[in-house]
Order: C-alpha cells, then structure tokens, then sequence
C-alpha cells in the first residue's frame, strides 16, 4: 500500500489541490480520504477519474495501513509521530520519497502546459508593474501591486513570497521585502512567481530606477552575470549532472573574479512545489532529463551594496534549453 498525507503530493497522485486528508493506493485502486470541507468539490472534481473519494476512518488515517503486510510512504514528509504509528499498524514501512522525487521531475504535458501559462502569467504582470515604479513607494506596495497583478491575470496565488529589494537590499539573496522607499539612482530586484492549475513560474530580474551615473561597477558586474545566464542557457543538455549544468554559469563568473560572490546554487526544479528535484548545483549528481524544468538563475551579491539576479524558469526539451519566462534581460533603467 502506498499512503500519503502531505498536500503536494496527494495533488501529483489525484489532482485535486488543496485537500488535507490521505490518499491511499493498493490493489484496490487509488482513495483519497478528506472531510466536509473538502469532500463535495473533490468528488465532482474526480468523478469519472476512477479515483475514489471517502470520508475520514474513524479513529484516524492511520487506521488505513493496519494490516498492510508492506507500507510505502514518503518519510522525509512525515511527522515522527506519525511514522511511528505506521510502523505500529503496517508490517513493513519503506521510503518512496526517491520515487516521487523522480516521477515529479519529468513533466508531462499537461503539466508543462500549466508551467507556461503560470509564466506567461507572471512574464505579463511583470511588465506591468514596471509603469507603477515611482519614487517614495515601498517595497511591500510594489510586492502588492504585482501580486495583485498575477491575479488579474488568472493566477491562483503567488509561488513564494515576492522578494523586492530597493538598493542596498538587493545584496541579501532572499531578501525580507519590507518598508525601504524608493530613490532615485536605486538598484531593484525582483523575485516572484505563481501559481496556475496547481504549478509554479519563478523569474528574478534586476534593474535601475534612473541612472545617477554611479553604477559604473553595477553594470559591468550585470554583463558578467547576464553572460553566465545565457551560457547556461546555451550549454545545458541532457544527460549533465547538476554539477556540470552548475559549472556552465559559475565559470563565467569565475573568469571575470565574480564567482566569490555567487553564493547560491545556479538552479532548482520548478513545478508543484518552487523548490524541488533536480538541483543545479556543485555538489550535485542527480541527471538532467528532457521534460524537467528548472531555474536558471546566477547572481553575485555585494554586501550592503548591491545584488544582482537573473532568473528565468526554463526546461529541457529535446536535448537542450528552452525559456519559460521571457520578459528582455537587457539591463533595464527606468
């Protein structure tokens, strides 16, 4: 019996999103197990899906694996309690998190159509807010303005919380948007992404609001960067590791003495969740596949000065990389 209660994953096995409860699949056929709350909305969703909708057991989902001679469940997303008390009901508990990492990697096509449209979303939301940047605005009035923007535009909800950075913010890579004001001659990062049809877009893009003539350094260092995303772009094929694809981006920057400031991995996949398998990264073996889509985002930070970023959700399709998101990269100044 496979048995799942974390959200995202009784999503990938159903489809239905939202539902707390469990899921089950046996021999039997595949259940999902939610309440009131839930219960009407899935069963419309689902029906004709062969997909099962019940009500909770009574005393609780455990209940579900007494008896299983063998129980799979996905323990890196299990509470401690919880997987003692399978081990209690269930013969033998083993570890599929390996397979869901795996099996949610590679996209289909439905699930890659959902990707696009949550980046066209956020790609069209994007160039709107660059008209509502003025001088005096916060952070966080420019971090609404764009999530209101992605809903207008049909998302469900935001990927993560939107990062804006105003000037010196932009140094700390996951930046806490806040009530820092926008001035004249201000660097501008932007990190945002969402949600459509249960999947996820990520884009970071980095700018100048006016040019006081001081960002002399500013501009070189978004050339060395931009560079290291489009050699990204142009070298990562199927079959690299995440090391290899990592090394694409991060030798750029190592020739032009930048690599020091590249404190992050060069990617991540996208999908369900904004963070998950594979990982472009330098310690990283996992091997890239046509079908999986993943972040292609460089970036070097400065200390209390500036940071620089750019992202695009990208996938892998028949052998190389193609674009997800596509707002210009071209260092923009307002």
């Amino acid at each position: 019996m496979l048995f799942v209660t974390a959200p995202d994953l009784m999503f990938y096995l159903t489809g239905f999103p939202g539902a707390e409860g469990c899921v089950t699949v046996d021999g039997n056929g595949t259940r999902l197990y939610t309440d009131a709350r839930y219960s009407e909305a899935a069963s419309r969703a689902l029906d004709g899906s062969g997909i099962t909708v019940c009500p909770p057991p009574a005393g609780g989902y455990i209940k579900l694996a007494e008896g299983a001679s063998r129980l799979a469940a996905a323990l890196s997303r299990t509470t401690a309690e919880e997987y003692i008390a399978l081990c209690k009901a269930a013969g033998e508990v083993t570890d599929c998190t390996s397979a869901f990492d795996e099996a949610m990697s590679v996209k289909d096509g439905g699930e890659i159509a959902s990707i696009r449209k949550a980046c066209e979303i956020a790609d069209e939301a994007f160039t709107d807010l660059l008209g509502a940047f003025k001088e005096g605005m916060s952070e966080n009035d420019a971090a609404a303005e764009l999530e209101y923007l992605m809903r207008k535009y049909g998302a469900s909800g935001t990927s993560f919380d939107t990062i804006v950075a105003f000037g010196e913010g932009s140094s700390v890579p996951h930046h806490r948007t806040g009530m820092r004001r926008l001035k004249f001659g201000d660097v501008i990062l932007v990190d945002f992404g969402c949600k459509w049809g249960g999947y996820c877009s990520d884009c970071t893009r980095t700018l100048l609001f006016g040019d006081d003539r001081r960002h002399e350094e500013f501009k070189k260092a978004y050339g060395h960067v931009l560079k290291a995303h489009f050699a990204a772009k142009e070298n990562i094929t199927c079959g690299m590791t995440g090391r290899e694809a990592d090394e694409t981006a991060r030798k750029v920057l190592r020739e032009s003495g930048l690599d020091k400031y590249f404190t992050h991995s060069l990617g991540h996949g996208i999908g369900i969740n904004i963070h998950e398998y594979p990982y472009l990264a330098p310690r990283r073996e996992n091997i890239l596949k046509d079908g999986m889509v993943f972040s292609d985002e460089p970036g070097v930070y400065f200390e209390g000065s500036f940071g620089i970023r750019i992202e695009d959700s990208v996938m892998l399709e028949g052998g190389r990389v193609v674009s997800l998101t596509n707002t210009d990269k071209e260092l923009l100044i307002l």
